[in-house]
């Protein structure tokens, strides 16, 4: 009988340590394979094949990317996704990057056609993150940016639906960039599956705001791309050598966000191999790993 009970209380006290460090494992939000490498291929100096770009993600311990192509990447777009496909790598984002005065429901720029072509292609199902170009907006009112600016939502979120993709807002500058703005083009569109994606390098001009902001963001928070952050810049810094962006972090944290966080390998000129890593490296330096 004793033998018994102590054989019990063995197994017990062996799955409660191992539950333990699953769980203590699953709550760390920042491992390699949690985050999300973003602007590694239009940023990226040696200009990487698809090829050599996998292979680079891989050999860095990632498992998933957002790919953000510029026009020149075009021709290479549908085979790095079948290969990402291949190789287990999860493309977790596209990148679409929209001119009004040029893109029109019905009517996107070849560049932007392109991407729902090689969707289609490759059977990719994913996010599709989406900028719009603030110069369009400079001379309307709220009321014609906004009826501008759900359009075209409206008809991308109807062809990504189709392809079993979602369309997420993007804050890259500009009215349709600011918080209140795309709660407005959500909100007018209550019947879209519609996601938010937060970039603290474009979020320089109105960091006061910050805590309320992601407050209101929290909802429709799908990624958040980090950087370290100054007040007044500059706009791109490696993490860590900030002095705003451990706070920012974790009032995300405390918010209870549960989405990946964005890994910048995006400074001209730079190599996104390096960039990445010293990210990370600042990122763990910020917020170590409890054991």
């Amino acid at each position: 009988m004793k033998k018994t009970l102590y054989l019990i209380v063995l197994i017990i006290s062996f799955w409660s340590c191992k539950t333990s460090k699953q769980e203590n494992t699953g709550r760390y939000p920042f491992e390699k394979s949690k985050l999300v490498p973003w602007s590694i291929v239009g940023f990226d100096v040696k200009e990487r094949s698809p090829k050599a770009r996998i292979d680079m993600l891989k050999h860095l311990g990632f498992e998933r990317y957002g790919y953000g192509n510029r026009p020149r990447h075009i021709p290479t777009m549908q085979e790095e996704w079948e290969l990402a496909q291949a190789e287990n790598v999860k493309i977790d984002a596209v990148w679409l990057y929209l001119n009004l005065d040029k893109d029109q429901p019905n009517a996107l720029r070849d560049q932007n056609e392109a991407v729902f072509k090689n969707l289609k292609a490759v059977g990719l199902k994913t996010q599709i993150w989406i900028g719009f170009d603030p110069k369009h907006f400079e001379n309307l009112s709220d009321a014609e940016a906004l009826d501008d600016a759900v359009s075209m939502v409206s008809y991308l979120s109807n062809r990504a639906s189709k392809l079993g993709c979602k369309i997420a807002l993007y804050n890259h500058g500009g009215w349709a960039g600011q918080t209140e703005n795309q709660l407005k083009i959500i909100k007018a569109l209550p019947n879209e599956n519609l996601g938010v994606v937060f970039n603290f390098h474009h979020a320089h001009h109105d960091l006061e705001n910050y805590p309320k902001h992601i407050k209101l963001l929290m909802p429709y928070l799908w990624c958040v791309n980090l950087n370290g952050m100054k007040k007044d810049g500059p706009k791109i810094i490696t993490i860590g050598d900030g002095n705003l962006e451990k706070e920012m972090i974790q009032q995300l944290l405390d918010l209870n966000y549960k989405g990946p966080f964005g890994i910048l390998g995006h400074v001209k000129g730079g190599d996104p191999e390096v960039i990445l890593q010293e990210n990370v490296d600042g990122l763990w330096r910020l917020f170590p790993k409890k054991n």
